[in-house]
């Protein structure tokens, strides 16, 4: 059964890595049921999930995910064209049926099913965020530690994913070649472009691709890469390595270890772990508003398919607001103004 459900993804082009988590969830619910699917119930389902809540403390979004992965297996067993009740019918008196109904499964409350807490960062906290990560490259090279190097790293890999609005596992996975120069913007150099390749996929789909244009704004960011990829990654990257943030350890950066990191400097900076790393990507899309950025053109740089989703990234900060009112108010007075007669020469 799971080999076959495992074909039928690879057959709409799911990558391996969705395939095997899928596949592993099925096996853990298999293995708390004590049972088969073709004896799994509704009774089996709200204790398995009332467990992983209450017990283990899953969040909304882990329990959609597990509920919509073993939903799907479920549909592939009870589908005829596949003949799996027929042989457990034939085999063990019963036949697999579909026990995750909507009246007993999760239900995105809202369009992104994120926490509430989750915002952007505002500027000054922002500022915060990144000196604390320098002063932690400083005091760790002054102790005379090599492990400087790391802490130079995460350093960058923060401000680049605020610089071109990245997704953690969209900058963790970027080599040297997706570094390139932008023909009509030559004064950032070799920056100019970053092509994403390891872009969020769309169910059924490859990873998306996207180039992402290196801004007037983040032109700061040239020389953290410059500094980077000329003097510090030399230090740490294995011969023949094209891994923009090579580990000490593999080729490449683990998501878990850029997170841990990640976490560190945060907690240092003394910033509420309700800002996390993708709130960088949220700071990316709320200033690029503030800037006065087109919607399209913003959509278009951080790869989103609609432009709703854009819009729930988007956290305008008071001062912007206030801005905005204050500008309105000086145009409304500027029309009243010219709009008024002239008084008549005597």
């Amino acid at each position: 059964m799971l080999d076959g459900w495992a074909a039928q993804q690879s057959a709409r082009n799911l990558s391996s890595s969705t395939i095997d988590k899928r596949r592993s969830i099925a096996i853990r619910f298999r293995a708390f049921a004590d049972s088969y699917p073709w004896s799994w119930s509704a009774t089996v389902v709200d204790e398995f999930f009332l467990e992983l809540r209450a017990l283990k403390g899953a969040s909304h979004s882990t329990v959609l995910g597990y509920q919509n992965a073993l939903r799907m297996f479920l549909e592939y067993l009870v589908d005829p064209a596949y003949g799996w009740g027929e042989q457990c019918w034939a085999r063990f008196g019963d036949h697999p049926a579909q026990v995750f109904h909507e009246w007993n499964t999760a239900r995105h409350s809202q369009e992104a099913s994120g926490q509430p807490g989750k915002r952007p960062y505002t500027r000054d906290e922002l500022q915060d965020l990144f000196d604390c990560a320098d002063d932690r490259v400083l005091r760790i090279r002054r102790s005379g530690s090599k492990g400087w190097i790391p802490a130079f790293r995460i350093a960058t890999i923060m401000k680049a994913a605020y610089a071109w609005g990245l997704r953690r596992n969209e900058v963790r996975q970027l080599d040297l070649v997706d570094l390139a120069s932008n023909p009509r913007a030559r004064h950032f150099g070799e920056v100019g472009i970053v092509y994403v390749r390891f872009g969020k996929a769309m169910r059924g789909s490859p990873p998306k691709r996207r180039a992402v244009l290196t801004l007037p704004e983040f032109g700061w960011i040239v020389e953290c890469m410059r500094q980077w990829t000329d003097d510090v990654r030399p230090l740490l990257a294995p011969p023949g390595s094209t891994a923009l943030w090579p580990s000490e350890r593999s080729s490449m950066l683990t998501a878990d270890s850029l997170s841990r990191a990640f976490a560190e400097v945060r907690h240092e900076a003394g910033l509420h772990d309700d800002l996390d790393f993708h709130s960088l990507r949220r700071s990316y899309v709320t200033h690029l508003v503030e800037d006065g950025y087109d919607a399209f053109f913003i959509q278009q740089q951080v790869g989103h398919e609609h432009a709703s989703t854009t819009s729930i990234y988007t956290g305008l900060s008071p001062d912007y607001r206030a801005r905005v009112v204050d500008d309105a108010i000086t145009r409304m007075a500027a029309q009243l103004t010219t709009a008024q007669p002239k008084p008549e020469e005597s």
